[in-house]
């Protein structure tokens, strides 16, 4: 009976993952050759091959033709890029709905400027630039909201926590989408620009003076605030948290 392509594909992927998860390969082993991997598993070079190009878009792996040490399929640790690429590919596709992105940044970001107070030493180099660069006069309402992602961005990688740096990167084309889409509903954009440069501003503020609680309660208001304001939704404040106002 002929293999089913679906099938062998993912037997590929499954091998391969058991394989990782045992210890047997880890970042810098490469893994076995096409021609192997199809003769011990049954299946065709061309689902083989399958996989690999679902391993190298998910980040796990890197390939390259010829010989010598670097060549043939490795294993790499920056999965962060293909987790991204999965995240935006479902936004781009409408897979989640407003209030789920939300609610999703309500909790990645509260943990990303609590950890960021509580750290004795930190670096927020790339945050001070993108509100410098936010300060700048005629920008147009799709420049500044691109560089109010930006900042966000530039705090969760910051943070240190690479996988929430990798959840913000692929919720970042939701989040750029979804507020520019609400900028055409604000009357007056250059009062609401000037309120979320000083939102941004106590946020950076409040990390820096180490008050993780005030720097909590300044996101979350800053997160939902905007979006109450544009019409797009209601947000529930934190229940253990009165919501607050910058």
């Amino acid at each position: 009976m002929p293999e089913h392509p679906t099938r062998a594909w993912r037997l590929v992927l499954e091998h391969i993952e058991r394989d990782l998860l045992d210890g047997r390969i880890g970042p810098g082993d490469r893994i076995p050759s096409e021609r192997d991997l199809a003769a011990g598993l049954g299946v065709g070079r061309s689902s083989v091959r399958e996989a690999l190009r679902v391993l190298e878009v998910m980040g796990l792996i890197r390939t390259s033709t010829g010989s010598g040490p670097q060549s043939g399929a490795i294993v790499i640790s920056t999965p962060t890029g293909g987790m991204s690429t999965l995240l935006r590919l479902q936004v781009a596709a409408r897979g989640f709905p407003l209030e789920d992105v939300v609610q999703t940044r309500l909790l990645l970001e509260d943990a990303v400027v609590a950890a960021l107070a509580d750290r004795a030493e930190r670096d927020l180099t790339a945050a001070h630039r993108v509100l410098d660069a936010m300060d700048v006069e005629g920008l147009t309402p799709a420049e500044f909201l691109a560089l109010d992602a930006e900042l966000h961005l530039a705090l969760a990688d910051s943070s240190g926590n690479t996988v929430v740096a990798a959840i913000m990167a692929g919720l970042r084309t939701a989040i750029e989408s979804y507020v520019q889409e609400r900028a055409a509903a604000v009357a007056d954009w250059d009062d609401m620009a000037h309120g979320l440069r000083a939102e941004h501003r106590a946020i950076v503020a409040a990390i820096d003076a180490g008050d993780a609680d005030a720097a909590r309660d300044l996101v979350r208001a800053h997160i939902t605030g905007y979006y109450e304001r544009t019409g797009s939704l209601s947000v529930a404040p934190r229940p253990d948290s009165p919501r607050t106002t910058p």
